[in-house]
C-alpha cells in the first residue's frame, strides 16, 4: 500500500448495519461513512490508531446519522451531508449536493445525488480509487425501500450509479444480501450469474462472514433492481413491453412483501 492509497476499514454494527473508516495515511484525516453506532466507531478507531476528523453522512436515518452528535462532541470532527436534508443531519458543517467535490485529505470524493430512498440522499463516489459509498440506494442485489421518492426517482438515481466504471467498489450500508438474492432468483432463477453468486453468498454467510463490499459490474449481472430490461424478469412480472421504470416499480412493489423460502 502506498502512502496516498485510501485504507478502508469495514466493521459491523447495529443487528445488520456496517460501519467503514476510510483513512488517508499520509494527511492523518480519517472519516466514518455515516455513525450508525458512535460506541462501534469508536472502538474501531481505537483498534487503528485513528482519530477521526469527518463524519460523511450519505442521508438522515437515525441508523446512519445516530452517532453524529456524540462523535463530534468527543472528536470535533467535521460532518459532511446532503445540502437537500440540512435540517436533519445532526451537526452538519459542509454541506453538499450533486457534482460537488469534497477533498479528503489527497483523494477527492465526487458527490452524486441519489435521491429515492430519502429525498436528499446522496453517495460519495472516490473516483481515482474506484470506490463509492452508496449508503442505503443500492445493495448488493437489492436497492432501498422508497420512503420519500418515487419509482421514477429511485429508477434515476440508480442510472446514475449504474453509469459508473465497473470495477468500482461499491460500499452499501446494510448486510442484506442473502435475503435480496432470495428475491433476485423468484424473478429471475434463469441467471446462471444469478444462482453462481447465492451459492457463494450462502457459504459466507454460513461462515459468518460479510458479503459487502460488491462492484458494479457483479450487481449489473445479477441485481433485478437494475436489469428491468431483461427478458426473463419482464416474463415473469408479464409485462414484456413495459417502460422500465413500471418494471422496476413492479420489482419494488413485490420486493416489499416477499417472504424468503424457509432454509
Amino acid at each position: 500500500m502506498s502512502e496516498t492509497d485510501l485504507e478502508i476499514y469495514m466493521f459491523p454494527c447495529l443487528r445488520d448495519n456496517y460501519g467503514f473508516l476510510i483513512h488517508d495515511r499520509r494527511a492523518r484525516v480519517t472519516a466514518a461513512i455515516d455513525t450508525p453506532d458512535a460506541g462501534a466507531i469508536e472502538k474501531a478507531l481505537k483498534a487503528k490508531g485513528w482519530k477521526l476528523t469527518h463524519i460523511l453522512n450519505t442521508h438522515h436515518h437515525a441508523d446512519h446519522t445516530g452517532g453524529n452528535a456524540e462523535l463530534k462532541a468527543r472528536t470535533k470532527c467535521t460532518v459532511v451531508g446532503p445540502r437537500r436534508e440540512v435540517n436533519k443531519i445532526p451537526g452538519l458543517d459542509i454541506p453538499l449536493a450533486d457534482g460537488d467535490i469534497f477533498r479528503f485529505g489527497s483523494h477527492m470524493a465526487q458527490v452524486i445525488d441519489v435521491p429515492g430512498h430519502t429525498n436528499g440522499h446522496i453517495a460519495y463516489w472516490f473516483a481515482e480509487d474506484r470506490v463509492a459509498f452508496v449508503g442505503d440506494t443500492l445493495f448488493a442485489m437489492g436497492c432501498g425501500r422508497l420512503f420519500e421518492g418515487t419509482p421514477q426517482t429511485m429508477w434515476r438515481s440508480l442510472q446514475k450509479l449504474m453509469a459508473l466504471p465497473e470495477d468500482t467498489v461499491l460500499y452499501c450500508a446494510h448486510e442484506y444480501t442473502e435475503a435480496n438474492g432470495a428475491f433476485a432468483l423468484s424473478v429471475e432463477p434463469e441467471n446462471r450469474d444469478l444462482r453462481d453468486r447465492m451459492d457463494e453468498v450462502r457459504r459466507l454467510r454460513a461462515g459468518g462472514r460479510p458479503t459487502v463490499p460488491t462492484t458494479l459490474g457483479l450487481e449489473l449481472r445479477t441485481n433485478p433492481f437494475l436489469r428491468p430490461m431483461s427478458r426473463w424478469i419482464r416474463g415473469r412480472l408479464g409485462l414484456p413491453d413495459a417502460d422500465p421504470v413500471e418494471v422496476f416499480a413492479e420489482l419494488r412493489q413485490r420486493k416489499d412483501s416477499f417472504v424468503p423460502p424457509a432454509a
